[in-house]
């Protein structure tokens, strides 16, 4: 089983599918996405087959030579790819194929109407539709957030994806969390705000204070509210608790990671050791971790890909070599 979530084929579906998608995806101007800092990387986008859109584009950065090994990074919350934009070229120095896509709802990919069309489960839908169509056989990723979430998920329900999987500051959610009540009063600051912040985000949970032009640059893919559909939808799908949608296939995929002896690696922000988000949990539940190099950084937010992208490539091409 890759996922629960199933495509629907039957022609009506297809051809209201295809009516909506004429009308209804909501896609970034190219325009947004000049002359940012630092993020120079040539577009490249794969068309994913969706049961209620007919096809969604998914944007990717694909970087370093086509037939170099494939390391994966995936986001998280209030960023998209360009949070990267310092990593991959470190990793492609070194040799490797970098691939960094955007969830659906994110940065250049297709962004839906309503927050309603996001579900936990069709982004994992998507993204193991992705790794598909991109014939990943074996690869190494670094999950950052939820990028942690999705592919954690999916790496129990095919793990012939990955050879090693790195992990900062992320979890499997299957709603036993004890910082429950933190998030929700989170939660409950971030929507009573007029606008709901991506670049500012990222600023007050990085170490290390961005520039203006920075912030401006993660809120690039986003003109107005309407474009935040995706961002403002993670918070409510979140699983935090037992009752909630995707629990039972995240604890399923938990106890199969029990048996995972693949190589994992965690890298987190020291201010998480012992937390409900640290990493003891990951490492004492996986085989693969037992033994790994594991790494608390110092002087690091919760976007410690914005903080230490310098020690995290570090990290990871050692890890992807070993």
């Amino acid at each position: 089983m890759y996922h629960s979530w199933r495509y629907e084929t039957t022609r009506s579906h297809l051809a209201r599918a295809t009516r909506r998608s004429v009308t209804k995806i909501i896609r970034t101007p190219d325009s947004c996405f000049e002359k940012l800092p630092e993020y120079s990387f040539d577009p490249h986008y794969m068309d994913l087959p969706d049961p209620d859109f007919g096809s969604l584009r998914m944007h990717y950065v694909d970087e370093g030579p086509e037939d170099g090994k494939i390391i994966l990074l995936m986001h998280g919350q209030g960023c998209w790819s360009y949070i990267f934009r310092h990593m991959i070229p470190l990793v492609t120095a070194a040799g490797y194929r970098v691939i960094a896509p955007d969830f659906i709802g994110f940065g250049r990919s297709d962004k839906l109407p309503t927050t309603d069309d996001y579900t936990f489960e069709k982004h994992v839908g998507w993204l193991t539709a992705f790794f598909r169509a991109m014939e990943f056989e074996d690869i190494t990723a670094y999950l950052f957030d939820w990028g942690g979430f999705f592919g954690l998920r999916i790496a129990a329900e095919a793990p012939h994806f990955f050879s090693r999987i790195a992990l900062s500051n992320t979890q499997l959610p299957i709603g036993d969390a004890p910082g429950r009540e933190w998030f929700i009063n989170w939660r409950a600051e971030q929507f009573a705000l007029p606008k709901f912040p991506q670049g500012e985000m990222v600023n007050d949970g990085a170490h290390n204070k961005l520039s203006p032009e920075t912030i401006a640059a993660f809120d690039a893919p986003y003109i107005d509210e309407s474009y935040k559909t995706g961002p403002r939808r993670f918070p409510m799908i979140l699983p935090i608790s037992t009752d909630m949608d995707s629990v039972p296939e995240n604890h399923a995929a938990w106890e199969t990671l029990a048996n995972w002896k693949k190589p994992v690696l965690t890298l987190f922000s020291a201010n998480f050791k012992g937390t409900a988000m640290g990493p003891e949990k990951l490492i004492n539940h996986i085989p693969g971790a037992s033994g790994q190099a594991h790494d608390l950084l110092n002087d690091a937010g919760f976007y410690i890909v914005e903080d230490k992208p310098n020690e995290l490539a570090q990290s990871l091409l050692k890890f992807a070599g070993s």
